[in-house]
């Protein structure tokens, strides 16, 4: 029988799974139509199973010192013990629906087997199905398990049922669906915070000695690391039980998340930051709790590590870096202009891959010093942060359209929070996953998620407002007199912000008492201005 010894950073992984924490990966695939339970099956066992051998191996210890576990083929396989057909209990709405996937993220895999399971979910309201997948993360990271998930669906809404394909064909078919996602991004990455420089650092030790300030830069993130001080206490922190719950927001319209990125010179991904730490503030002030000015938490973030081309490779290739979100800020622009300065500093840094190398270090330690160190850095966190860009395009699995896609990370470090974004066919979607003894209701904070970007939004359209009809009304407000009509449309003509938009236009918006600038613009004028000191 086959074996093979895991990765030092897979054994990190598979050891750090707790009954109050496990490594899991949760998500689910929602079809506004009942999903053909064959067709998964098949379509499961010819993509996934027969084409990744891990899927059919299961993981054991060893028995000899010093030796770390391994994978070995599992004599007894059979796909059965891993797709499910369950109905959802009346009434089949989305609260049954939402506890029936908490229980599955709160129950561990069954270790004597491969660690994967997907359940094919039915009886919903409205006819729908939701197919539900449970993956170890010593399988491998994010990343790639998402990858692999991807080579299942299909383009074309009429693609035929699956049969066995050459390699030359599948490989050709994962190419057609990668296409769909967002150029920019570094192939399912949570940020692209890993400079080519810094991945030579990680592949290269030689490279690391020719370059004495990169060394010194990447010694000073170390020590970051090592120095940081433990975490604000909040009600996310705190000591953890079994169960956990799920909840996720309603999509948001991704040309609106665009939109607000333009109107402010920001990312997306700075956009959707700064709302979820928005959502938390208004969830903490919503259980009475303080929320001073220089309140911060912070977030475990991944990084994918991992080339293009090796997208679909198994194991673990990311590393992670520390965010500290700006909760104490109450107003959204400000918030997002700080999250941005945050992660501009981390992208610029080497911690990504310091939080390679010191995962990989754990697995390389006994069980008990490992769990010395996993406890030692869950004091400086709060919760698991992730954004995955998803396709842009709708796909199909096992002949169903995917109406939408949702992931949990593990809250590695046995933090009790995590907080998963994902974008989809023109939306996004924000997963909130919570141990239940500290924060028993996340359908709130996602509520709250969604209220903070309504607020941005509305912050956006605002600016946009047509200029002709913002001169009429502040016309009407500041020149009664018809006869002073030249004179009061001159006078808040020059009271207008003199900042010049990405249009190459000025900008619309009246400038705030006693300076040159609208509200908007005076801060990202403050923002350059600090840069440049």
């Amino acid at each position: 029988m086959a074996r093979k010894s895991l990765s030092n950073i897979d054994a990190a992984w598979l050891h750090m799974d707790d009954p109050t924490n496990l490594m899991m990966i949760t998500g689910f695939f929602e079809f506004a139509e009942p999903l053909d339970y064959e067709r998964l099956k098949t379509t499961v066992d010819v993509r996934m199973v027969r084409r990744w051998r891990r899927f059919r191996q299961r993981v054991r210890e060893s028995r000899l010192p010093l030796r770390g576990p391994y994978w070995e083929d599992d004599p007894h396989f059979d796909i059965e013990n891993h797709i499910f057909r369950v109905g959802l209990p009346s009434p089949g709405d989305e609260a049954a629906l939402k506890d029936m996937i908490s229980k599955l993220a709160s129950r561990p895999l069954d270790r004597s087997k491969p660690l994967w399971e997907f359940h094919l979910v039915e009886n919903l309201v409205g006819g729908g199905s939701f197919l539900v997948v449970r993956l170890h993360h010593a399988i491998a990271d994010g990343i790639a398990l998402m990858s692999v998930l991807m080579t299942l669906c299909d383009v074309d809404p009429d693609a035929p049922w699956p049969k066995p394909e050459s390699e030359k064909a599948h490989r050709r078919r994962g190419r057609r669906v990668r296409a769909l996602f967002p150029p920019a991004a570094s192939f399912f990455a949570a940020t692209r915070v890993m400079a080519d420089e810094g991945r030579l650092m990680l592949l290269d030790p030689e490279h690391l000695k020719k370059r004495a300030s990169q060394a010194r830069a990447f010694a000073e993130r170390l020590a970051r690391l090592a120095l940081l001080l433990p975490d604000t206490p909040t009600i996310f922190k705190g000591k953890l039980g079994r169960k956990k719950v799920v909840a996720w927001t309603n999509d948001l319209p991704m040309s609106e998340v665009k939109r607000v990125k333009n109107a402010f010179g920001v990312t997306v991904n700075d956009v959707l930051m700064a709302v979820v730490a928005g959502g938390l503030r208004r969830y903490l002030l919503a259980r009475g709790e303080r929320v001073p000015r220089n309140l911060n938490i912070r977030a475990m973030v991944p990084v994918n590590l991992r080339p293009l081309e090796e997208a679909a490779k198994l194991g673990n290739r990311f590393g992670l870096v520390v965010m500290s979100l700006p909760l104490g800020i109450e107003n959204p622009l400000e918030r997002m202009l700080e999250v941005k300065r945050r992660m501009d500093d981390l992208k610029n840094s080497p911690e990504a891959v310091v939080g390679y190398a010191l995962l990989e270090a754990m697995g390389m330690t006994p069980a008990e010093i490992e769990n010395l160190a996993v406890q030692f850095f869950a004091m400086k966190s709060t919760l698991v942060l992730t954004n995955v860009p998803g396709p842009r395009e709708k796909l199909y699995f096992a002949g169903g359209p995917i109406e939408r896609i949702m992931f949990w990370v593990p809250q590695s470090g046995r933090l009790g929070m995590g907080v998963s974004i994902f974008s989809y066919a023109g939306s996004v979607s924000v997963g909130v996953m919570t141990d239940y003894g500290l924060v028993p209701d996340p359908e709130t904070i996602a509520e709250f998620i969604a209220e903070d970007f309504v607020g941005m939004l509305r912050m956006t359209e605002e600016m946009d407002e047509p200029a002709e009809e913002r001169l009429e009304a502040e016309s009407r407000e500041s020149t009664p007199d018809a006869a002073a009509g030249a004179a009061g449309e001159a006078a808040i003509n020059d009271a207008r912000c003199i900042a010049i938009t990405k249009s190459g236009e000025r900008c619309k918006n009246k400038a705030r008492p006693g300076s040159r600038y609208c509200r908007v613009h005076a801060h990202l004028a403050a923002n350059d201005a600090s840069r440049s000191l």
